[in-house]
C-alpha cells in the first residue's frame, strides 16, 4: 500500500527534475532564440507579472501531467488547489498526517478496480478469439502462445536459471511499451524474477526458440502495473520472446 503513495510522490517530485533538466544552460551561445521563446511566452500569457506567476504554472502543468500519468486525472482540482496553497501557506490542515496516505490509497484502489473491470472484460472477449487462432495453446493457468520458430537446441531452462533473450512488448491494441528489439540489445534476466506469465513460459522453451506469449492481466501485472507505464490496470500483454541462450551459473 505505501509504496504506490511513494510513487505517487515521486512522480509529483520528478517533475521538478524535468524542469530543472530543461533549464537554459547559464553559458549559451543561442542567447537570440532563448530570447524569442521568452518573449513568446509573454505574450501568449501577459497576465504572467512575473517569473513567479509563469513558473508556478510550469509547475502546474508538470504536476498535472504527472497526475495524467498515474491515473489521477479526475481528481477533484478545488481541493487539490486548496490543500497545495494551505500547505504552501502555513494554514492549519483540514487531515491529520496519519490520514493522508489511507485517504490517498483508498482512492487509488478505488480508480484502479474501475479501470481494471473494464480492461478484464476487453481481455476475455480478446483471449477468447485468441484461442481459435491457428497454432495457439492455451494453457490451464490462462497463459497463451503460438511458436513463432522452433529452436534446434533441446536445453530448457529452469526456473533458477539466468537467461539471455531478446522481446518485444505491446499492448492487445498494439502499442509498444518495451522491447530490446528496437534497443538492439539483448537482456540477461532471471527466469524467477520475472512476471508470472514469463515464468511459466521460459521453462517450456527451448534455446533458439521464439514464442508469442499472450498473458492476461493476472499473470502480468494484475491491477497495479508500473506507474507512468502504457500498461493500465488489468491489461492483458503480448510478448514476442526469442530465448537466446541459457547463461553459465556463476
Amino acid at each position: 500500500m505505501m509504496k504506490r503513495s511513494l510513487s505517487l510522490a515521486i512522480g509529483l517530485l520528478s517533475s521538478a527534475i524535468v524542469i530543472a533538466q530543461t533549464k537554459t544552460p547559464a553559458k549559451t551561445t543561442a542567447a537570440k532564440p532563448a530570447a524569442k521563446t521568452s518573449a513568446a511566452v509573454k505574450s501568449a500569457a501577459p497576465q504572467f507579472r512575473n517569473s513567479k506567476d509563469s513558473a508556478g504554472y510550469a509547475l502546474g502543468i508538470r504536476i498535472a501531467q504527472s497526475l495524467q500519468a498515474q491515473g489521477l486525472e479526475s481528481v477533484n482540482i478545488a481541493y487539490l488547489q486548496k490543500a497545495m496553497s494551505d500547505v504552501l501557506q502555513g494554514k492549519k490542515l483540514v487531515f491529520e498526517e496519519q490520514v493522508i496516505n489511507p485517504c490517498i490509497e483508498s482512492y487509488l484502489d478505488k480508480v484502479q478496480a474501475e479501470k481494471s473491470a473494464v480492461a478484464k472484460k476487453e481481455a476475455k472477449t480478446f483471449h477468447d478469439a485468441i484461442a481459435k487462432k491457428a497454432g495457439v495453446i492455451t494453457l490451464p493457468s490462462g497463459l497463451q502462445y503460438e511458436v513463432v520458430k522452433a529452436g534446434t537446441d533441446t536445453a530448457k531452462p529452469k526456473p533458477t536459471d539466468k537467461v539471455k533473450v531478446h522481446y518485444h512488448g505491446t499492448l492487445v491494441d498494439g502499442t509498444v511499451f518495451d522491447s530490446s528489439v528496437d534497443r538492439g540489445e539483448p537482456i540477461s534476466l532471471s527466469v524467477n524474477g520475472v512476471i508470472a506469465g514469463w515464468q511459466e513460459a521460459l521453462p517450456l522453451m527451448t534455446v533458439g526458440s521464439k514464442w508469442k506469449l499472450y498473458i492476461p492481466g493476472n499473470l502480468a501485472y494484475g491491477d497495479y502495473p508500473p506507474p507512468g507505464s502504457k500498461i493500465g490496470p488489468g491489461a492483458s500483454l503480448i510478448f514476442e520472446v526469442e530465448l537466446i541462450a541459457i547463461e553459465a551459473q556463476q
